[in-house]
């Protein structure tokens, strides 16, 4: 079928009211037409579904477009109805459909009204669906979120890998792959498991130049740090990402006893109210949707302000993707991410149960999550990097929105130790990933590197003067600096680039920039204070508590950690609390212990406040939403009755550790807990007496010091529970 550029554009202000095309998708549109296989990769927001839309309204037949989600569908046929003035111009056929409406959709197709069919690709493999399509005018196939298709990719589904065959049995097609985020490799294995080797790819840049890159550490208070957050962002939209469904329903109830509109959307709830919330937050009546990585695929809302991940996610493909749904309207957009490496451990647990290969595949693309959340160097250009772009750091557009731009980190001369790196890669003939890369330069031996005799080589533990993690990311830095790179089939093995040969060569200045550490501060129980996320530490104040707090331990006859520990004092310093209310609401007080040591202090900073002319912060009050509070009172009526501990933990579906952290933070926000009835089964009295006895001496309550001290003698749990009943005791 010939159609003029003329006729394009024509179309193009017909059907979607557009006078110009974005982009590359005029060319890809053309390409198409002509009848030929298309692969499009386009960032979310960039205008990809026009691509395989305009074509299936000029062409005869009806275009087959496979889509992994039923919201996806469903949103897409309702835009193309709205342009239409026939209803059956765009159907779905998918599980949700009953009798009646499937008869409605073949008839539709059988009278070439239908331009569009929205199919789920298990839907594609029933027979009777195959035999219907083979005696009807098909115009092409579209197969939208086409990284689906790859094991690489984020939202890998085992359905996409049959569809090529599944299409030949058909017929004969055009095949239009579609995706928002594919790195190099995904992009070969689109090609590939689609059969489309040959086709014609438009990639357009993945830069999205409005969009604010940061990664924040993840403390205990990060519920906190999100209402703060979207406080400053009164009646203005945003989501916010979790990885389960319970986390989810959590800080959607926190966010609505603050007053902020929100409401959750995942899996677990039915159809009808995630449809409900979708429109709710389409139409303006909340602000704020809460969600699993399900929410999102299939919304087109421009306006979307911000999007924060409570949870690092599993990929960058996934993060680029959920980070994409702000701005797509070209205004402005932040993307807050909060990161401790606990999560990471979480994900490769999971990931743990699952086949080899899998695993191999999962922990390869988490690692590029940790390298992209603990860089110091532009996030924007590790991004773009990580999609096969090269982008000036310098001058390129919107270089200077990311959080490592604004405030860079110290650098060093690392010309030596970048020349050394790569050398190492040179002499062990490009055959080993980052982690035997390392091994070979700090001189650990492990059994691959016995079996290849790298242990035995000149070049082993040249490297020796610096840490493992400062040889981690120098290579980070140098993939960026294009000096090395990941091999496509053998993902992680290094290989030199040209660029990287020729710096053996001529070394030139390389300035290195310390890499963030996002550690956790302390034990479990303590909610750390991270400086920079908010505020720092008042030095001086931090002082004078430390002093108030020692004499009224001194008073007392108890350890200084017993009245309140540092991460206490720490939040007191930045929220400087006046009343005994305000105390409760520090990190790590509650009402107890607020009212049995908060009288000095409050009176302290009072003083502090009024003398130094400090203008206090005015969200000190984050208010709780009372779901811990009924484990809470399970937790002390049930100790109160000698019940065993385990009993507890199964009745709840908690982990004795979990348990175990739970009954920490009560203690510690001065409630008293007694669990003298569990530890007489656990230890004898003489025991007890020894490890109480360490305590009440001890500067700190870390537990890590204490298992130092006993050399092995009690483990990890014996001495919690001991330091519960300690602190319960002796403190509240």
């Amino acid at each position: 079928m010939k159609v003029t550029k003329f006729d394009l554009k024509n179309n193009l202000k017909k059907y979607f009211g557009f006078n110009k095309f974005k982009g590359l998708q005029e060319k890809a549109i053309e390409n198409i037409i002509s009848g030929n296989d298309t692969f499009v990769i386009m960032p979310t927001g960039g205008g990809k579904s026009l691509i395989y839309q305009l074509p299936a309204l000029i062409l005869e037949g009806t275009a087959i477009v496979v889509s992994p989600l039923i919201a996806l569908m469903k949103n897409q046929v309702d835009a193309m109805r709205g342009i239409s003035t026939n209803y059956g111009v765009a159907h779905v056929l998918n599980s949700s459909l009953n009798k009646g409406e499937i008869a409605k959709v073949k008839s539709d197709i059988e009278n070439g009204i239908t331009k569009l069919l929205y199919v789920a690709p298990e839907s594609l493999t029933k027979d009777e669906y195959i035999d219907f399509f083979k005696g009807q005018k098909v115009s092409f196939f579209a197969i939208d979120e086409a990284h689906c298709i790859s094991e690489w990719g984020h939202d890998f589904r085992p359905d996409y890998r049959n569809l090529k065959n599944i299409i030949k049995r058909i017929g004969d097609f055009p095949i239009i792959g579609l995706t928002a985020t594919a790195t190099e490799k995904v992009q070969e294995d689109i090609l590939k498991n689609l059969g489309i080797s040959h086709a014609k790819t438009f990639k357009e840049s993945f830069n999205r130049a409005n969009l604010f890159y940061e990664v924040r550490p993840k403390t205990k208070d990060v519920d906190k740090d999100i209402i703060r957050f979207v406080r400053k962002y009164n009646n203005k939209s945003g989501i916010i990402y979790c990885l389960s469904r319970k986390k989810v329903e959590e800080i959607a109830q926190v966010l609505q006893v603050n007053g902020i509109k929100a409401v959750p959307y995942h899996a677990g709830l039915d159809a009808k109210t995630r449809a409900r919330h979708q429109d709710m937050f389409l139409m303006e009546d909340i602000d704020v949707v809460v969600a699993t990585i399900a929410f999102g695929m299939g919304i087109d809302k421009p306006d979307v302000r911000f999007v924060i991940h409570h949870d690092i996610p599993k990929s960058l493909e996934s993060y680029y993707q959920e980070t994409g749904r702000a701005g797509r309207d070209g205004g402005e957009g932040y993307c807050l991410a909060f990161y401790a490496y606990k999560d990471i451990e979480k994900l490769e647990k999971f990931l743990s149960g699952k086949p080899i290969a899998e695993q191999e595949i999962g922990n390869a693309l988490l690692q590029e999550v940790v390298a992209f959340a603990e860089t110091s160097i532009s996030r924007r250009k590790f991004l773009l990097h990580y999609f096969g772009e090269e982008f000036d750091g310098e001058n390129g557009d919107g270089a200077d929105m990311d959080d490592n731009v604004r405030n860079p980190k110290k650098k060093t001369e690392s010309k030596n130790e970048v020349k050394i790196l790569i050398e190492t890669v040179k002499n062990t003939k490009e055959e080993y990933k980052s982690k035997e890369i390392i091994n070979t330069l700090i001189g650990k031996e492990n059994a691959l590197l016995i079996s290849h005799k790298t242990n035995k080589q000149a070049f082993f533990g040249s490297g020796k003067h610096k840490e493992a993690k400062f040889w981690m990311a120098l290579i980070r830095q140098v993939f960026v600096a294009n000096m090395l790179y990941k091999e496509i089939e053998q993902y992680g093995v290094l290989k030199l680039t040209d660029t990287g040969k020729e710096f053996i060569k001529n070394p030139t200045s390389f300035m290195m920039s310390e890499d963030h550490e996002y550690l956790d501060n302390g034990d479990s129980n303590i909610i750390t204070n991270v400086k920079g996320s908010g505020g720092t530490t008042d030095e001086k104040l931090m002082a004078m508590l430390k002093d108030l707090r020692k004499s009224v331990g001194k008073k007392l006859g108890v350890p200084p950690f017993v009245v309140f520990q540092d991460p206490s004092l720490e939040d007191m310093t930045l929220k400087y609390p006046t009343t005994i209310e305000e105390m409760a609401n520090t990190h790590g007080v509650g009402d107890g212990k607020a009212k049995k040591y908060g009288e000095k202090f409050v009176k302290l900073i009072a003083d502090y406040v009024e003398e130094n002319d400090i203008t206090r912060p005015d969200d000190l009050i984050v208010k709780s939403t009372g779901v811990n509070s009924g484990l809470k009172l399970f937790i002390i009526q049930n100790t109160d009755k000698k019940l065993p501990l385990e009993d507890l933990a199964k009745s709840k579906g908690l982990e004795m550790q979990e348990l175990i952290k739970v009954m920490e933070r009560i203690v510690y926000s001065g409630t008293k807990i007694n669990i003298d009835y569990y530890l007489h089964e656990l230890l004898d009295e003489d025991q007890q007496e020894e490890i109480h006895d360490y305590f009440m001496e001890a500067e700190t309550d870390k537990i890590q010091d204490a298992l130092d001290e006993f050399e092995g003698d009690y483990d990890d749990d014996e001495l919690r529970l001991m330091r519960i009943q300690f602190i319960s005791e002796v403190a509240n």
